[in-house]
């Protein structure tokens, strides 16, 4: 046997050097760091949205670790001996005993507790108006419809980690909103019963929620939260990022900032966002359960109110009428199981939109440009609409604040809420519609008359005109850059009897006119009609300066 090992070399470079070579052989890091050296990021503001909903987790993560080191999730009770003298001998249970000790006798554990609440308030709203920045500017559309699916997903489980984290103190408040979560609950048919009896361990309240909800609330939903966040990332990577119209920016390259300017930024926006929260919680008392005293099932918290996100549920419990039927011996309660349907219809209409969408414009190319809000009318109307039927229903949540505060019926307010879930969307629909238009119309004025000088001059007859400049080719470009779609028709099937369109694509006919048809789109100017009237409008300049 021979022994072909070779003499010891002297050791070459520094330790770090060395280090940096053993990871490098193994994971191979530097073709990471040299792909991410070549993203460009855009500097519009709008994309600080998705920004902040990534600070915001990152700080639910670190507060949230820190309070589950003395936060006890168990419905045995105990007798408070605590720092609030007023509810000291009576009995609590264990959850609401440790959120007290939280609160009173945690070095920093109200701050930290209160920076917990106000990142999920955050969180959930950036998250939401991120979504809504993707939808009005068109960034759903292909290759990114799976981003917006994670999106809407975390949006979901966004809304209920905040309810399942509202509800772990036991306080009498957050056991108000968990009566009316079994109420929903009961009024599903068939499994309803099975769903209450699965989640509180028997018969409500039961004794295994606060421990249920606190696994849910830990592990589970973060869990799937940081994997659909990983994923929207990647993804994002993967396709690049979107960007607004402009000079020099097309489907095939971003124009914006280097990784490394990109990360300083980020990092300082990461601490202006951590600022403002922990100001936040420094500054103003939320959930403050010592007030509101332990959950007991046979009291009711008097001007209980949900977290903003949650309101759209209770809104339309409120509102609806008490409506019952009795069907095969079974009692549906149509008063809690109609709002829960049309709740549930509500979100899944928001998460459906992109795929309808691309069946009804027939289009299956990339787009990387993103889109102005007033060039898609009809898109922008349905947004607004959707939001409004959420704002209506978030005023229904507060309807006996409401009558409180403003010395009114509550049946008033009530009436008020149920007239406007039917007309507001409507109105909110026509109007944001013909603002989308008037909008269009005055690009299209702009873009062949020219903006306005502010300089009068008079003719030889003896009348004023004021002189119109040109734009410059960079507003040219982003008043025109958008594209405009014609609506499909239904192309006749032969069969048995006849040349007909099917069914299917006359409905698809239709919501493409809907829209894309007659009177849903100014058409942009031609290049005829712009070097027409530039001319027209160059030889009018000549006249003027020759007088």
């Amino acid at each position: 046997m021979s022994n072909d090992s070779r003499p010891a070399e002297p050791e070459q470079g520094r330790t770090g050097e060395r280090v940096a070579q053993w990871v490098e052989g193994r994971l191979g890091y530097r073709r990471v760091v040299r792909s991410a050296r070549r993203l460009v990021f855009p500097e519009h503001w709008s994309f600080l949205l998705g920004e902040i909903a990534l600070y915001s987790f990152v700080i639910l993560l670190v507060t949230g670790v820190y309070l589950s080191f003395c936060f006890h999730p168990s419905s045995e009770l105990v007798v408070y001996q605590g720092s609030y003298a007023p509810l000291r001998g009576q009995l609590v249970s264990e959850a609401f005993d440790s959120t007290l000790h939280i609160s009173f006798d945690v070095r920093g554990g109200l701050l930290i507790r209160q920076a917990h609440h106000w990142a999920a308030l955050v969180f959930v709203a950036a998250v939401f108006a991120h979504m809504m920045r993707v939808f009005f500017t068109g960034a759903f559309r292909k290759p990114r419809e799976l981003n917006w699916i994670f999106g809407f997903l975390l949006l979901t489980l966004a809304m209920f980690a905040g309810l399942t984290g509202y509800d772990l103190p036991d306080d009498l408040l957050s056991g108000t909103g968990l009566q009316v979560v079994n109420g929903t609950l009961l009024s599903i048919p068939v499994v309803g019963t099975y769903l209450s009896f699965f989640l509180f361990g028997g018969e409500f309240p039961g004794d295994d929620l606060i421990a249920r909800f606190n696994v849910l609330h830990v592990l589970v939903i973060p869990a799937l939260m940081v994997a659909l966040i990983v994923g929207h990332v990647a993804l994002a990577v993967r396709h690049r990022h979107t960007q607004y119209p402009g000079p020099g920016r097309t489907n095939s390259n971003v124009v914006g900032l280097p990784l490394k300017a990109y990360a300083a930024k980020a990092a300082a926006y990461f601490c202006f966002v951590s600022g403002v929260i922990f100001f936040m919680a420094a500054v103003a008392q939320i959930n403050p359960v010592w007030k509101y005293g332990p959950f007991r099932p046979d009291q009711v918290s008097a001007g209980s109110q949900p977290d903003w996100y949650m309101g759209v549920a209770d809104g339309l419990l409120r509102v609806m009428p008490g409506w019952e039927i009795d069907f095969w011996g079974h009692t549906l309660a149509l008063d809690n199981f109609l709002p829960l349907l049309v709740g549930v219809l509500l979100f899944l209409a928001m998460g459906a939109y992109p795929f309808l969408e691309s069946w009804v414009t027939d289009d299956d190319r990339d787009h990387h440009l993103l889109d102005r809000p007033r060039n898609r009318p009809v898109r922008t109307a349905l947004g607004v609409a959707w939001l409004s039927v959420y704002a209506v229903a978030l005023v229904g949540a507060a309807n006996d604040i409401i009558a409180t505060r403003l010395n009114m019926s509550v049946n008033a307010v009530t009436w008020t809420v149920r007239i406007g879930l039917f007309v507001v969307p409507v109105l909110a629909f026509v109007v944001t519609k013909r603002l989308a238009l008037g909008l269009q119309r005055r690009d299209r004025d702009k873009v062949l008359h020219g903006r306005e000088s502010g300089v009068i001059k008079r003719l030889p007859d003896g009348g004023y005109v004021e002189i119109h400049e040109p734009l410059a080719p960079a507003r040219l470009h982003t008043l025109t850059a958008h594209e405009q779609y014609r609506p499909l028709t239904a192309v006749a099937v032969r069969d048995t009897d006849g040349a007909m369109p099917t069914r299917t694509q006359r409905l698809r006919a239709g919501l493409s006119r809907a829209l894309y048809g007659t009177g849903t789109q100014v058409s942009k100017p031609t290049a005829a009609e712009y070097k027409e009237i530039t001319d027209r409008h160059r030889s009018d300049r000549c006249t003027l300066g020759g007088t």
